[in-house]
């Protein structure tokens, strides 16, 4: 647009002072002496020009027809001039309010496209989200106990967990020690680790169970504490420092579980009692620099875990966000229930697929989820499908299992699809016919799925609903008929985990064992 509004400007001088009428113009001896006869003449229009004359534009004068000079309107190109003049002070004042003219420009773009353009986007509400949060797990950390190296390129070495490249690392040594340090391809750590695993900062839900001496032969003591946050790198100590210190017994409780462990001492002199019991759900939660109880202050032979225990911060309430597609503690969104420490979500897919997962907050779902709630064992299900390899409607009746796995109940034909699920116990459904051609309607009919089918394993192809075209299968008012449930089989996803059973035996017999001696009657 300027371009126009300055050759207009320069056309405008050159027809209305007729410059083309001017002896050496006429006499065109060459092309120099024009442009240098045309930048004399130009001389005094310069400083109102908006940018200096190139040869360019004498060229483009030039060029101009004869007859077009001889017809030319000078209110033609003063129009031109205007209406260049109006262009700019539309675009300064468009410039002045810049956010009303983008309200506008995009309401025009709405009015002319936005009837025959589907949206492809999706509003969602804004989260607070850590990196860690959302990165994918897909690396794997090892250790090389004794080198003293961690890493994800120690494939040869032991194995560790899944992680993410930044992710951290907390690691406990035996004598107390333990420092967070950044996941890395190969990084020394020294030798004597006891525990090595990802660390959450702020998480006042993994509750750390300790018993340490205190020193070369001195005192035990028990401690449960948290740890929310350290400066990366920096050493810390889980004991009082003393020269000497080890850690005896440790554990790491994701849900602040407290177990019972059985204290077997070394015989001496005058010592009655060899064994007894400790419970850490009678200690409190404490900060990581707390001393503890004192345990005992006789040796120690061992300490066993005699009895898994149950978490001491109670259940925690979990809700489902689906802007977010993410778990959390603070009640936005969906309410899942209470969870305890065994507890699983059960994820139910739009395309027929199922899995479950714990109730991590750090835990991302698709967007395609049909149902989302606690897992509830045993809990029978009733699905209606369309089988594409038989080309018809089936009902079956199952229980989800537990698996980390996507698992299909609706078949692998892709083309299969899930029609209808409930978990209401006595779910009834009603497939509606077409009518025929000048006959009579046919009843609809009703299916009580309870009668219709017994209940199966998820991967059983079910029941056929009907052989005939139907209209439509849609769910009815259930029966009211007690809730069922079954037993089922842990995967090998969720493997059953026992508790250390600890034989009761006296203390004579403990003595016997410990100093080797043979007994000839039990």
């Amino acid at each position: 647009m300027t371009e126009s509004l300055f050759f207009a400007s320069l056309e405008k001088i050159f027809i209305e002072e007729r410059f083309y009428k001017d002896e050496e113009y006429e006499r065109g001896e060459s092309t120099e002496a024009i442009f240098l006869h045309l930048r004399k003449r130009f001389e005094p229009w310069l400083e109102k020009l908006s940018r200096p004359i190139t040869d360019d534009d004498l060229k483009r004068l030039e060029e101009i027809p004869m007859k077009r000079i001889h017809r030319f309107s000078s209110d033609k190109a003063e129009k031109i001039i205007a209406d260049c003049l109006d262009r700019i002070d539309q675009l300064n004042k468009n410039l002045d309010n810049l956010t009303q003219f983008t309200i506008e420009w995009f309401e025009k773009i709405k009015n002319e496209y936005g009837g025959n353009m589907a949206r492809r986007t999706v509003i969602r509400n804004f989260d607070s989200i850590e990196a860690t949060s959302v990165a994918e797990a897909n690396e794997k950390l090892y250790i090389n106990r004794e080198e003293g190296f961690i890493g994800t390129s120690l494939k040869k070495d032991e194995y560790l967990f899944q992680c993410s490249t930044i992710d951290d690392v907390i690691i406990f040594y035996r004598d107390g020690r333990y420092k967070v340090v950044k996941v890395a391809d190969k990084l020394f750590i020294g030798k004597n680790v006891l525990h090595v695993g990802l660390f959450k900062r702020g998480d006042v839900r993994t509750i750390y169970n300790a018993i340490y001496q205190d020193g070369r032969g001195g005192i035990f003591y028990m401690k449960r504490f948290n740890i929310t946050g350290v400066t990366r790198d920096k050493e810390y100590d889980l004991t009082m420092g003393t020269p000497g210190s080890r850690v005896a017994y440790f554990t790491v409780n994701p849900n602040g579980e407290a177990e019972v462990v059985r204290v077997t001492l070394k015989p001496k002199a005058r010592l009655k009692t060899l064994q007894f019991d400790v419970d850490f759900a009678d200690l409190s939660i404490k900060g990581r620099t707390a001393r503890g109880n004192i345990v005992t202050k006789n040796e120690v032979h061992r300490f066993s875990l005699k009895e898994r225990g149950r978490s001491t911060l109670g259940g925690r309430m979990v809700w489902f966000d689906p802007d977010v597609l993410r778990l959390n503690y603070d009640g936005r969104g969906i309410e899942l229930g209470e969870f305890g420490p065994q507890d699983l979500v059960l994820v139910v897919l739009k395309n027929g697929e199922y899995y479950t997962s714990t109730f991590d907050a750090a835990n991302h779902y698709e967007d395609n989820i049909l149902r989302i709630e606690k897992f509830r064992p045993g809990h029978v299900w009733t699905a209606v499908l369309y089988d594409a390899d038989q080309g018809f409607p089936y009902l079956k009746r199952f229980a989800f299992e537990p698996t980390g796995r996507k698992q299909s109940f609706i078949g692998e034909n892709p083309d299969s699809c899930l029609m209808i699920l409930s978990d209401k116990p006595g779910a009834r459904f009603e497939i509606e016919f077409p009518a025929p051609e000048g006959g009579v309607p046919r009843e609809p009919l009703i299916i009580v799925s309870q009668e219709f089918v017994a209940e199966k394993s998820f991967r059983a192809k079910g029941k056929r609903l009907t052989n005939m075209t139907y209209q439509s299968i849609a769910e009815i008012e259930p029966l009211d008929v007690e809730d069922e449930a079954v037993e089922i089989s842990t995967t090998d996803d969720t493997p059953d985990v026992e508790d250390n059973e600890i034989e009761n035996r006296s203390d004579d017999e403990v003595r016997d064992e410990i100093t080797g001696q043979q007994r000839i009657f039990d």
